[in-house]
């Protein structure tokens, strides 16, 4: 089954945190599980904060790019859409904001699960939590805006 990033368009799937196109990215990749959105991810020695343990910066941005994923996929749920139809629904940040429950251990694989908690004209709303282990390291709301169909072209 193809994660909800394989349908980015070529000129969007660059991205660090999700580009399918970026070589040294995280390349997280997105799949429906009921109503929730799941992404796994496993860190890397070079992800470290303090020994031991995930670098924030690193979980911000898996927050990040899994719910503008989850929110592109939501769009054309709502649509009642297939994702490879045109035009393609993508997203960029409008806010994040990340709560870090606890230390999140560098050790295993992380499970990143993202709920829709409204969808309002070009913006969706996504929660997303982090879990460890089945417990739950960080918490993220993500206000994700419809990109215009232009953005990201050159301006040559």
């Amino acid at each position: 089954m193809k994660a909800f990033q394989d349908y980015y368009p070529e000129n969007l799937a660059h991205c660090y945190g999700c580009g399918r196109l970026n070589a040294d990215g995280h390349q997280i990749k997105t799949h429906w599980d009921g109503e929730e959105s799941v992404t796994r991810f496993t860190p890397e020695p070079c992800h470290t904060a303090v020994p031991g343990f995930t670098y924030g910066g690193l979980i911000a941005s898996l927050i990040d790019c899994h719910s503008t994923g989850t929110a592109a996929a939501a769009m054309y749920r709502a649509e009642g859409r297939d994702m490879d139809t045109l035009p393609p629904f993508r997203f960029v940040t409008g806010s994040l904001h990340v709560d870090f429950l606890k230390p999140t251990p560098l050790a295993g694989a992380l499970e990143i699960r993202g709920r829709v908690k409204e969808i309002k004209g070009r913006k969706v709303i996504v929660e997303t939590t982090v879990l460890a282990g089945g417990v739950a390291t960080a918490r993220g709301e993500v206000v994700a805006v419809q990109m215009p169909e232009n953005f990201g072209a050159s301006n040559s």
